[in-house]
């Protein structure tokens, strides 16, 4: 996307204080999600991906020793030159635990990432979107592509989570019970509001309404829950192709 130019790098001061990157790779190979369309920050051209990566990864200065990384789909999406070079700034700069995000489709390959950083005594944190723990409603409206119900099945590989709320069909009830299901198998919980972009689903302006009355006021000083009003609330990112 050459008119998608986002801030890349930031710092995050509060809860779970930590650097965050935002890189580039190959792009989720999913693709299909209706409210998503991160995929398109992406490029197959590795060594342009890399130079790009590399120029935010070298702002990072370890100093929370904590580290962020997304990059618009998977760890897997990302070239093996920026994996490395993630290796060797987190073993300089003392870093010694890393957050990473992965699509369901790619959870058999965590363990040996984990192993990886492992051997360099860092610790990974793997984060999925699961957006909803209502099977139904997931799979047949946002089309997320994850076929279990059970949420314990996704914390056998994953230890954070994001949801995805303000959007038609939820109640404060609903939303709610995602955030209660996901404190309670997951370390994290990251909700995402809605914000509108060219992909079918729209947010709710009635729904966030009830989640900023109901439910803001009751987890924003949850240290395991962060709120994101805004995509841009950690400093990085933003909607890639905003709607007309």
């Amino acid at each position: 996307m050459k008119d998608f130019n986002p801030n890349r790098y930031a710092v995050i001061h509060e809860k779970n204080p930590r650097e965050i990157v935002m890189l580039r790779g190959r792009g989720c190979v999913w693709r299909r999600c209706r409210f998503c369309d991160y995929h398109l920050d992406s490029s197959a051209d590795e060594d342009a991906n890399f130079t790009l990566n590399q120029k935010q990864l070298e702002k990072v200065t370890g100093i929370y020793g904590k580290l962020e990384v997304i990059n618009s789909g998977s760890f897997v999406d990302l070239d093996e030159n920026t994996v490395s070079l993630i290796e060797e700034i987190c073993i300089q700069r003392g870093i010694c635990q890393v957050h990473f995000e992965c699509h369901w489709r790619h959870r058999e390959a965590i363990p040996a990432f984990r192993r990886r950083f492992a051997s360099h005594n860092i610790e990974l944190k793997i984060k999925i979107g699961v957006e909803t723990f209502d099977s139904l409603f997931r799979e047949s409206y946002l089309d997320k592509g994850i076929d279990t119900d059970a949420p314990e099945d996704i914390a056998v590989y994953f230890d954070e989570v994001c949801l995805l709320q303000g959007i038609p069909g939820q109640t404060a009830a609903s939303m709610e019970t995602d955030i209660q299901t996901g404190l309670t198998y997951f370390e994290r919980v990251c909700v995402n509001i809605m914000q509108e972009n060219k992909r079918p689903i729209k947010p709710d302006p009635g729904v966030i309404a009830l989640f900023t009355k109901e439910l803001y006021p009751k987890y924003i000083d949850n240290d395991r829950v962060d709120i994101l009003m805004e995509n841009t609330a950690f400093g990085v990112g933003g909607v890639v192709e905003h709607a007309e």
